[in-house]
């Protein structure tokens, strides 16, 4: 696949960003205000203003996004989901049995709801006047997410490049731009790849934490002996959190490599219109270096330079992704315009779950 890419590197579409730190300065610390003064409750809103600038300033063909969701929508399906939650904690209190009836009801609807967002988020999103659509069901969702998600847990990661490829399939085999199909199927061999170095780094963190959790524990027992300290509580808490952090940092960056991995060959897996293939060269390491430089000058800053930290991520991954398009770009944006879009007549229905998916 990706020979096919680059033999027709002529024909490639790399996205660009054209926002900066300082204009979206201005959008992030007015959210950041209100956020506070409304106890959290104009986030929805915060998140409409904060799409529509990335999205905005997210060009490929110098044709840019269009983000179309509103605060009240995104408001209403959040508060939803809260109501919940707020509801589910009292019951666990007062009725234990009925709480736990409605905690495992609630990992049952988590398909429906992810179903339900990957739906709001097409749906929101055009480009060029079309917008896109998700068409996948709960059934779907429920055998990627749920099934795909024990499956990894329960072989300790190994097959987790089977479920990667159960979730994408669903995610970009039920996604439309306009009436035309996306389609993808990640080679096996090819997640597998990229998932072996991620496990070599989840093994290192394994042996690293299980090694300075022994050494904190026999160190604080000759502590004991010398009569320092003879309170077997700071030995278990010590062993604990020797292996814990370097356990809980290697599985981060396992889990970033691997995410960056997959979203390469998932990407430059999937067609549009059976012609059209979309296209991905982000780099593991460079993009784990921005995410770790960018939380160093976050903290750093006291959270000041979050916007330039997220435009440098954001912009990183636009001009790493594109499309390889079979004939003219315009061309066939207008034989979807010509065929029209059933999606744009029929967007009015109210939902709102949105959680970033």
């Amino acid at each position: 696949m990706q020979q096919a890419v680059f033999g027709r590197a002529a024909n490639l579409k790399r996205g660009d960003f054209r926002g900066s730190a300082g204009e979206y300065f201005g959008i992030w610390i007015v959210n950041v205000l209100l956020t506070i003064v409304t106890l959290g409750i104009y986030s929805a809103w915060a998140k409409v203003r904060r799409n529509r600038y990335f999205y905005g300033n997210s060009y490929v063909d110098d044709h840019s996004f269009e983000y179309h969701a509103r605060g009240l929508q995104i408001f209403i399906g959040r508060s939803i989901v809260f109501a919940y939650i707020i509801i589910y904690n009292i019951v666990l209190t007062f009725m234990p049995f009925v709480g736990i009836a409605l905690g495992v009801l609630m990992l049952l609807l988590l398909p429906w709801i992810v179903m339900r967002s990957l739906r709001f988020n097409a749906r929101v999103t055009s480009y060029r006047n079309i917008r896109f659509d998700f068409t996948g069901k709960t059934w779907g969702a429920f055998v990627a997410i749920i099934i795909g998600g024990l499956v990894a847990l329960l072989s300790l990661g190994i097959l987790a490049p089977f479920a990667s490829r159960w979730l994408y399939r669903y995610i970009f085999n039920n996604l439309r731009y306009g009436d035309r199909l996306f389609a993808t199927d990640p080679k096996i061999g090819s997640l597998y790849r990229v998932w072996l170095p991620a496990f070599l780094i989840m093994l290192v963190g394994m042996a690293l934490g299980t090694g300075l959790g022994l050494l904190a524990y026999f160190a604080t027992s000759d502590s004991a002996a010398l009569g320092m300290d003879d309170d077997p509580t700071l030995q278990i808490v010590m062993a604990i959190y020797g292996v814990l952090i370097p356990a809980f940092l290697l599985f981060g960056i396992a889990a970033i490599f691997y995410r960056v991995g997959v979203r390469n060959v998932v990407m430059n897996a999937t067609t549009l219109d059976t012609r059209h293939h979309l296209f991905s060269d982000l780099g593991r390491l460079r993009y784990f270096w921005i995410l770790v430089s960018n939380l160093v000058v976050s903290v750093v800053t006291l959270g000041l330079m979050r916007p330039w930290a997220a435009v440098r991520e954001h912009r990183y991954m636009v001009t790493h992704s594109g499309i390889v398009v079979d004939g003219e770009l315009g061309e066939v944006v207008s034989s979807i315009q010509q065929s029209g879009s059933a999606v744009t007549a029929e967007y009015l229905d109210l939902e709102g779950f949105d959680f970033g998916f």
